[in-house]
């Protein structure tokens, strides 16, 4: 499993490479804001692999792909 804060950065990357804001990210993921800014500078811990499925979904990638080095 990656770290949190490689998996932080995978998401800031596929976030930016869709020229996606935190706020528009979290909207079309349904998960509060918060979360995508926590997990995005390794301060969440255990992100739920629910959310973690929302965003991959964003992307059209699965969780799997997101915890992928």
């Amino acid at each position: 499993m990656a770290s949190l804060r490689k998996l932080g950065e995978k998401i800031r990357k596929l976030r930016k490479d869709k020229d996606l804001t935190q706020e528009k990210l979290a909207e079309l993921a349904d998960v509060d804001p918060k979360t995508i800014i926590e997990i995005e500078h390794a301060k969440r811990k255990n992100p739920t692999l629910k959310t973690l499925n929302k965003i991959a979904k964003v992307f059209g990638n699965t969780s799997s792909d997101l915890l992928s080095s």
